[in-house]
């Protein structure tokens, strides 16, 4: 029994017609979440296909699980290596002793924990306040509540640093999920990518709080610079002075975004997604084609005063939110291009664009984001330009 049939049996007209309709979107929200349909239409001519949306934001959910994990651990244990040398300093610090786990960075236990620490509060502001949008325009529009709710709120949780203050990530979710959909009418209509909507906001709103080398590992007094910084500055060959190999890279122990370090656990996800047919393999494919391909283009031109030149492209792969963003941003169906030929060029472009503002463009260290955006705004030209190059070809065979 569904809590529609459950209320109104108490009361007729609890939630259909009466006074408490306004709550109805609430109602399904909970009912999401609590029930599901006791039979599923699985064959023509009703469906073409099982799955709906609900299935495929649960599978992208689940498909972040490996990187969740990895960053809970990663995020633990930058900040239980930093403490070795800073000291220990906030609540967390005091939950921490209180509960005998301890700082000591050999600990997986301990390094999980405490970057649970981190990640939790920071979801738990992402849903509240993402929430409180999508309840409100739920109500308004007079509509359920929709599940892509679910995967905004991860993702974007996934692409912040640990050290955001929570009243920035209230802030962010809510610019993302008002000005990134709802305004365009909500899940599914959405042209930009919400997540990266929020995070693009807060980076240029606060960008001394999304850039620079303190902000990554949250510990007071700590600084360091990332992959990224170093290669930009100084060239990728200075990486080994500071510690950090290209196998660090890929599995994930340096310092990044909560769940974007770990190329690994990324790859998971990614195959988990194209098993189950929710991402694209045209939009990866055409991904990594413009990236590799630009990235050697440039390492064979060189430059005497760019040292990111001759950044390699299997360095490109593994730094920065490069993965992560192939993974979950670029194979999002709603924002990216629906035509086949379509998915290559789109991908193609992210991966042109991501080398470029990395390597030419001194002021973003970082391109991934950006790409994505980019590439989320011509996605439907590109749509436009090869519908068109096909109706002209089959024209011409008449």
């Amino acid at each position: 029994m569904g809590l529609r049939s459950f209320f109104d049996r108490i009361e007729p007209n609890f939630v259909h017609g009466g006074k408490y309709e306004k709550y109805f979107p609430i109602y399904e929200m909970v009912e999401s979440f609590l029930f599901t349909p006791k039979t599923v239409t699985t064959v023509a001519p009703h469906a073409r296909s099982y799955i709906d949306m609900k299935r495929i934001m649960t599978y992208v959910v689940i498909a972040t699980i490996p990187c969740i994990l990895f960053g809970l651990y990663n995020v633990g244990l930058q900040s239980n290596m930093a403490i070795q040398e800073f000291g220990p300093s906030g609540w967390r610090a005091g939950l921490i002793g209180a509960l005998g786990i301890g700082f000591n960075p050999n600990n997986p236990l301990a390094n999980m924990l405490h970057g649970l620490t981190y990640f939790l509060p920071i979801y738990i502001v992402t849903l509240v306040a993402g929430g409180i949008w999508e309840v409100v325009f739920a109500t308004v529009r007079r509509h359920e509540v929709n599940e892509g709710f679910l995967v905004t709120s991860m993702l974007y949780t996934l692409i912040l640093p640990a050290s955001t203050p929570l009243w920035q990530v209230a802030l962010g979710i809510s610019f993302g999920v008002v000005i990134g959909k709802e305004v365009f009418g909500g899940t599914g209509k959405n042209f930009l990518n919400p997540a990266l909507v929020g995070r693009a906001f807060l980076y240029f709103a606060y960008p001394a709080y999304m850039s620079g080398d303190t902000i990554w590992t949250p510990v007071d007094g700590f600084s360091g610079a990332t992959a990224l910084a170093v290669t930009a500055s100084e060239g990728v060959g200075q990486l080994g002075a500071y510690g950090i190999t290209w196998w660090d890279a890929f599995i994930g122990t340096i310092q990044g975004c909560i769940g974007e370090t770990s190329t690994l656990a990324c790859l998971i996800g990614l195959g988990f997604l194209l098993f189950t047919k929710i991402a694209n393999y045209r939009m990866v494919v055409g991904c990594l084609a413009g990236m590799i391909g630009f990235s050697l283009l440039l390492n064979l031109v060189g430059s005497d005063t760019n040292p990111a030149f001759a950044t390699p492209w299997y360095w490109h792969l593994v730094m920065g939110g490069y993965a992560f963003g192939l993974v979950f941003m670029v194979t999002e169906p709603v924002s990216g291009s629906h035509t086949n030929v379509g998915r290559y060029i789109y991908g193609a472009l992210i991966g042109f664009m991501v080398v470029m503002i990395r390597v030419v463009n001194p002021a973003f260290p970082e391109g991934m984001m950006l790409a994505i955006l980019f590439g989320n705004v011509f996605a439907p030209l590109i749509d436009y330009f090869v519908v068109q190059a096909n109706i002209r070809r089959r024209a011409r065979r008449v």
